[in-house]
């Protein structure tokens, strides 16, 4: 398994953190997720063999609240 790290904008309540949370868990692979509102973050363990960082960042982009991938 592997963990990433995302910058995720546009948040500003716990409906928001549910939105993010929930577009994460539908990429398939993704077993964890912990979405922080004060920090403005999301922390995904996944696995690498069905998913990639990119599709995780597409899938919260998706949502309406943009991400980066923090290296």
């Amino acid at each position: 398994m592997t963990t990433i790290n995302l910058t995720v904008k546009g948040m500003s309540c716990g409906g928001c953190v549910r939105h993010v949370e929930t577009a994460l868990k539908k990429v398939e692979g993704v077993l964890k997720v912990a979405v922080d509102l004060a920090k403005g973050k999301a922390v995904v363990e996944y696995d690498p063999v069905k998913t990639k960082p990119e599709a995780l960042k597409k899938a919260v982009d998706a949502a309406g609240y943009p991400a980066t991938i923090v290296i």
